[in-house]
């Protein structure tokens, strides 16, 4: 190695920082000169200062020596909060390159993050699907990340993703001296990222396993097609856990715009797919009634992390014992299910993650749970009105779907008859998704559920028959102006599954039938 230390070398390194889904530029300059100490600023949190003695210890187990002298370290811009161990290895490369112990000519042509191990080694850091779209959108050469982040990146095209396991493997690359293809994600894990490699990762119960609920089962199909939110009401053992765990083997693989976004949170939440590439198997995510607020929203101080809402992004979002939840806890749904995103804001900062998902409630109708099934239910009008009353008009307004499941018949229980598997049901959710697919192009949307006004008028225009029919629906219901909107959406849901082109009376019929809960006086008998 070189003796001579460089002492009028200013060296930047391309980073990044992740805010909400997307990648910001990051810029750690090295620079040593004539004094002592080691100096690291420009607002780093207790993790990147930390690094300093580990990005130290590092380097001299690999030989080389840390210089005499005061070496500056600088996270540019300075006026926002540097957070995690991702800035390692720009760190020691630029120590490295700005005391001359090797030339690293390629230096400035790639973004690159990771965290060092004493032993040189490097680790995984979160995001790094924003941060290889950040290193393409900048024009950079390509992006130098851990193995295990890197392999979530292989689909990205136009740039090249090296995958490495040691800092010996960072200088290999950035010495310019070989081609290093045999580093290339897509060369060495190509063969685990296709596109059906995550396919049958999830062993979702099949429909033909549910004995009886026909009914239910219809509504649930009508939920999936149209990507509608679904309230499941019956008494223990009526198979409401079960049916909303089958709907996940229904829904229609995702489109590589929605595998995208979904891939983007879960790899800033350091939960990407072990197995490479995009996510396709869309999400199910199931958190206890009694999660926190900040568990379902996300949150944290100055790396805000998403939470299960925005991780069920174009899935599903399972709440079993609905009406057992805090009301604080149901009421924060509000603003997702309807804004499809969720913001949070901190005194410093304000991030913002999508959150587009289907929202499937399971509850008890009563506190003993067997309102309706003759005497056995020991609970009063009033009681049954209180434990229901959690499911205020504003959340209730924004459930397209609501099912009750009554007891399964103990004849069906016997016969066991077979009903249709998961895979007839899902060909005919996947027809229909074809169908807004189809109609939404270029619309930014990709079901019926996610229409605004405009587009409800566009693609649901009424006939005078139906329109004199909805506004029958209406004053019988007396239903909120957000709550007619939403018939109209899973009306033109009914349609495609029926590859009907036009919204038809019948339809209009069924989807109002799916909002019994809106009876005033249904639990006080």
């Amino acid at each position: 190695m070189n003796d001579q230390i460089v002492t009028d070398m200013l060296i930047n390194i391309h980073c990044a920082k992740c805010i909400g889904i997307d990648a910001v530029p990051v810029t750690v300059e090295i620079d040593i000169a004539t004094g002592i100490g080691i100096h690291l600023v420009g607002l780093a949190d207790a993790a990147v200062k930390e690094s300093l003695l580990r990005t130290m210890t590092s380097l001299q187990s690999m030989g080389f020596r840390i210089p005499g002298r005061k070496i500056v370290i600088n996270l540019a811009p300075a006026d926002m909060h540097k957070k995690g161990s991702g800035y390692d290895v720009p760190i020691a490369l630029g120590i490295i390159a700005a005391s001359g112990q090797r030339d690293l000519p390629l230096l400035d042509r790639f973004l690159i993050m990771g965290e060092l191990g004493l032993d040189g080694s490097i680790r995984e850091v979160p995001g790094a699907l924003p941060i290889v779209e950040l290193a393409k959108n900048s024009g950079l050469k390509g992006c130098i990340l851990p193995e295990a982040s890197a392999i979530e990146a292989v689909e990205y095209e136009d740039i090249d993703v090296y995958a490495v396991k040691d800092l010996e493997d960072v200088l290999r690359i950035l010495s310019g001296e070989e081609l290093c293809d045999d580093l290339l994600a897509r060369n060495h894990i190509a063969d685990k990222c296709s596109p059906e490699a995550d396919e049958d990762t999830f062993g979702y119960m099949d429909f033909s396993e549910i004995i009886g609920q026909e009914g239910a089962k219809r509504g649930v199909e009508i939920a999936a097609a149209g990507g509608h939110n679904v309230i499941l009401i019956g008494p223990p053992g009526s198979g409401k856990s079960s049916l909303a765990k089958a709907m996940a083997g229904i829904l229609t693989p995702m489109t590589l715009e929605e595998s995208l976004q979904t891939s983007k949170i879960y790899s800033v939440a350091g939960k990407g797919n072990p197995a490479g590439g995009l996510i396709r198997q869309r999400p199910f995510r199931s958190p206890h009634y009694s999660a926190s607020v900040a568990a379902l929203l996300g949150g944290g101080s100055d790396n805000i992390m998403p939470g299960e809402i925005s991780l069920a992004h174009n899935g599903i979002l399972m709440i079993d014992e609905f009406c057992e939840a805090p009301k604080k806890i149901l009421e924060i749904l509000r603003a997702p299910m309807e804004d499809r995103k969720v913001t949070i804001s901190r005194l410093k900062s304000k991030v913002e993650y999508p959150a587009d998902f289907m929202l499937v409630a399971a509850t008890n109708p009563c506190p003993c749970g067997y309102y309706g099934e003759g005497d056995r239910c020991t609970c009063s009008p009033s009681r049954r009105i209180a434990y229901l009353s959690k499911l205020s008009g504003p959340i209730m307004d924004r459930i397209d779907i609501q099912l009750w499941m009554n007891p399964i018949d103990t004849r069906k229980l016997v016969e066991r008859r077979p009903s249709e598997s998961s895979s007839t049901v899902a060909e005919r959710v996947r027809k229909a998704r074809n169908i807004q697919k189809a109609r939404f192009a270029g619309e930014k949307i990709f079901c019926n559920s996610a229409m605004n006004n405009r587009q409800i008028e566009k693609y649901c225009p009424l006939s005078k028959e139906c329109k004199a029919l909805l506004e029958r629906i209406i004053d019988r219901m007396g239903l909120s102006a957000r709550a007619c909107t939403r018939i109209i959406k899973l009306a033109r849901t009914i349609a495609d599954l029926a590859q009907e082109p036009d919204i038809l009376p019948g339809h209009l019929s069924e989807a109002a039938g799916y909002r019994f809960l809106d009876k005033r006086d249904i639990f006080e008998v």
